[in-house]
């Protein structure tokens, strides 16, 4: 198993998938969900305006499409939870995505697997209390989908990338629930 946590942009990642943190449109918005459309083409809002008339994506469920433009294969777009506070069951919306992700990721035979920092961004959920999330997810993943080789979680800033650093750090020493 290899999992890289790395600063940079997730449309440059050449990956069996890109992680898209869309929203239930599916049809393209701001931050990470609008670089992904921009990079991938007009191909890829066509797919997913396919995808809106079916019904679009449900919060803490994913959908896949092509890449299109990316160097990445397939996108899977998951709609995180929009952060109220802590207690609208935010953190396990936020855990069934990675797990709508990876479910995805099964069903394709997909073995490399490249996320952001989802719902982190303007849905407002806080990297402290979301990496540790993901990071679980994660180390679940590799150790029940044996064809998976790579996920790299891709931040947008040194002071996400450090919160994830040491959410790993924490979640790899005994008392953190074992190793990733």
């Amino acid at each position: 198993m290899k999992l890289e946590l790395i600063q940079g942009d997730i449309t440059k990642v050449a990956a069996d998938a890109i992680v898209n943190a869309a929203n239930s449109s599916l049809l393209g918005g701001g931050g990470v969900d609008g670089a992904i459309h921009r990079a991938a083409g007009p191909e890829l809002l066509d797919e997913c305006r396919r995808l809106y008339a079916q019904g679009g994506c449900p919060t803490g469920q994913a959908r896949i499409t092509k890449g299109y433009r990316l160097p990445a294969r397939h996108v899977i777009h998951t709609v995180g939870p929009v952060w109220r506070g802590g207690n609208q069951s935010e953190e396990a919306t936020l855990a069934r995505c990675y797990k709508s992700v990876f479910a995805l990721v099964e069903a394709n035979g997909l073995r490399s697997v490249a996320f952001p920092s989802i719902s982190t961004g303007i849905y407002g959920f806080p990297i402290t209390r979301a990496a540790p999330i993901a990071l679980r997810e994660i180390q679940a993943a590799f150790a029940r989908l044996p064809q998976l080789e790579k996920v790299t979680v891709v931040l947008f800033s040194s002071p996400d990338l450090e919160v994830y650093q040491r959410a790993l750090t924490q979640l790899s020493t005994p008392e953190g629930g074992g190793n990733v």
